[in-house]
């Protein structure tokens, strides 16, 4: 991450639209939040307005407006995009159908999803690039013409272009994409050598069909918002979110849309790495959990993790670099049920916000987490200060449906479903830290979302985790993560070499042709010079391996042995092996672009003595922690009456509009000087 512009700046805004609700996250020039919440809208864009009007923004006045957003998520996963085409080389019409035949269960069973891109409107034409980028069969243009009048016929919006080997010679794909435009004007064209020039054609047709579906639904999105908040006075770029971690604008995101697939996990992510920082933990995990699924990311030195193959569904995959989350269904509205064998189980199944949880007070047979936190009591009667009253007598009765079979007391039945709950989130971290190679025990949680600070203290207990921090802002914090971000692009060439004998010329200049590329959208971007940064990367993997690792280079290249080592080691903590005897790849060549944006400094609070607060609390109720025999009466108190320095011994609950933090026993919470409660086991 390059380092924020120190210049003075006005308000910064950022906005994470989420399928319930819109989240408004504003900072004034004097570093004072702002937040709001406002229901998403069937117009996700007058969400975005509203949201920020409920927030008092002048739009004149904000310099700075970064966006996260689901719509490429939810348009891949319902379908619901333009009618779509791909034209490919003769003979390899089935590749995205034949995939790589894997599967996501075990069950032979289970059916696949159909492609994004139905068999009769994939269509062949004769052409043949070779490995080495030599023509072998010209493109023929007349069948080329002849595909193209078909798909007018039948009105095709988007067509996704993909050669065989056009990675290393795009000339057949765009002459094909100057015909489909001369035939059909109007029509989205993307062309996998812009959007993926790399080998595989499975993952590189995969990911331009991705592209090709969402570019007709983000290009107008992007270009409406941009005219909207135009019209509202504001005079800057809008800045959209992408998976890698970074932003890009409307300019952009009209050509690369399903860079966007997963841009509202991103955030979150970005958020949680920058609180444990600002709390001086380069190693941390982020654990976002909210109404309906679970997210966790891993943030080590300073870094998080990535990822160059993921999907929206399973089978598809998108190789765009992306900020790896791992996503499970377990959330508020998690539903507890029993299996056929009598086992009690959490999710993956939601109450979503339509009926809700039983104590919404709209159904009473949905027991879910929220219900067994009610009846807990480490959640109150009311949420959102009250717009949300919640019935507990619905929710006992909910959750005897579970307590009967099972042989137990509602009480008890509480309890199990919590329990069942924070396995299942507990598990998911060992996931992608343990099971990755990496020690728990070193890092922070950091826990937010709307449900995150009432689990949190109890998955790092489960894992030995010594530090729980909970942002301010818990229910909110997505949006933050969208104004901790940067411009940036990831620009990759294949460069298939015996690291061994690779031409150090040859690489340098690679990294140079990227770099000017990089350059080259930035400052299309209306990014200054000043603001730019490059960094490098090398693909590598041992001779015969499929899967690469990216190994950082500083600079022009002048010898690879460090940058071996570095592979060796890398590969070392991340699969537990390592063979310095053996031949090392170089797979590809990546130049990162970053544009630095503007930022305001958050002032740190000065911190009290907390020999000489006592703190009052709101009220006082018997609540029965998951694993205490008996209830405890435990003091609740309001987050925003609590001073940077305060100490609080748990039992105790710190309740606020967007979230509440649960300190169970034995714990202690210190509110620390970014406005974050810090949370740590005692003996």
């Amino acid at each position: 991450m390059t380092e924020a512009i120190s210049r003075p700046v006005k308000i910064r805004t950022a906005v994470d639209i989420g399928g319930t609700f819109t989240d408004v996250f504003v900072q004034g020039a004097d570093g004072k939040i702002i937040t709001a919440k406002y229901p998403t809208q069937a117009d996700p864009i007058e969400g975005v307005l509203a949201g920020m009007k409920q927030a008092g923004v002048d739009w004149a006045e904000v310099e700075f407006f970064s966006h996260g957003t689901t719509i490429a998520t939810n348009a891949l996963i319902t379908r619901k995009f333009p009618k779509i085409a791909l034209v490919t080389t003769e003979g390899f019409r089935d590749v995205i159908e034949i995939r790589r035949g894997d599967r996501e269960s075990w069950d032979p069973y289970q059916a696949i999803a159909e492609p994004f891109v139905p068999r009769r409107h994939r269509m062949t034409v004769r052409e043949r690039i070779g490995y080495d980028g030599k023509v072998l069969e010209t493109l023929d243009e007349d069948q080329a013409r002849d595909v193209a009048r078909i798909l007018r016929r039948r009105e095709i919006e988007t067509v996704a272009v993909c050669f065989v080997n056009s990675f290393t010679n795009p000339e057949h794909e765009e002459r094909m994409a100057e015909i489909l435009a001369e035939e059909l004007p109007g029509v989205a064209i993307t062309t996998s050598s812009d959007v993926l020039p790399e080998i595989f054609e499975y993952e590189r047709f995969s990911t331009t069909v991705a592209n090709a579906a969402l570019v007709p639904i983000i290009g107008p999105y992007a270009r409406t918002l941009e005219a909207r908040l135009e019209e509202n006075g504001y005079a800057n770029d809008v800045l959209l979110l992408h998976s890698g971690g970074g932003v890009m604008t409307p300019k952009m995101a009209e050509k690369y849309g399903a860079r966007l697939a997963a841009s509202g996990i991103a955030a979150g992510a970005i958020a949680s790495r920058h609180i444990a920082r600002m709390c001086g933990f380069e190693n941390s995990i982020g654990f976002d959990m909210g109404g309906t699924s679970t997210d966790v990311s891993l943030t080590e030195n300073g870094m998080l993790g990535t990822t160059n193959m993921w999907s929206v569904e399973f089978g598809y995959p998108i190789c765009f670099p992306s900020i790896e989350v791992l996503t499970i269904g377990a959330g508020g509205g998690s539903i507890a049920w029993i299996d056929d064998a009598g086992s009690l189980h959490n999710g993956p199944q939601s109450a979503g916000s339509e009926p809700g949880p039983a104590c919404y007070g709209v159904a009473d047979d949905l027991a879910t987490n929220t219900d067994a936190n009610l009846v807990l009591g480490t959640v109150g009667k009311k949420l959102a200060g009250g717009v949300k009253q919640l019935d507990e007598s619905m929710a006992r009765a909910a959750i005897e449906k579970i307590a009967t079979p099972l042989g137990l007391d509602v009480e008890t039945a509480a309890q199990s479903i919590i329990k069942v709950a924070n396995a299942n989130m507990a598990d998911a971290i060992r996931l992608i830290s343990i099971r990755k190679g990496h020690d728990p025990r070193d890092f922070a949680l950091v826990g937010f979302g709307g449900a995150g600070p009432l689990h949190a203290a109890y998955l790092a207990k489960d894992l030995g985790i010594p530090t729980v921090i909970i942002p301010p802002h818990p229910g909110v914090t997505s949006a933050m993560g969208c104004m901790l971000v940067d411009i940036q692009h990831d620009l990759t060439k294949m460069y298939l070499a015996d690291a061994a004998e690779a031409d150090l010329g040859h690489l340098n200049r690679s990294f140079r042709e990227l770099e000017t590329q990089g350059r080259q959208r930035l400052t299309a971007e209306h990014v200054d010079d000043a603001d730019m940064a490059f960094e490098y990367y090398l693909d590598m993997r041992y001779l015969g391996q499929w899967r690469a690792i990216a190994v950082p280079v500083s600079g022009p290249l002048s010898s690879l042995d460090q940058v071996i080592a570095t592979f060796h080691a890398t590969h070392l903590k991340e699969h537990n092996f390592a063979d310095e005897a053996a031949g090392v790849e170089i797979y590809r060549v990546l130049v990162r672009a970053i544009g630095a944006t503007p930022r305001n400094e958050v002032v740190p609070a000065a911190l009290i003595d907390p020999a000489d607060f006592t703190p009052v609390p709101v009220e006082v109720r018997d609540v029965l922690f998951p694993d205490e025999p008996v209830r405890l009466p435990t003091p609740v108190y309001n987050r925003a009456e609590l001073p940077a320095g305060a100490v609080l011994a748990g039992p105790c609950i710190v309740d606020q509009l967007d979230s509440t933090t649960v300190v169970p026993p034995r714990t202690t919470a210190r509110a620390d000087e970014w406005g974050n409660l810090v949370l740590e086991q005692t003996t």
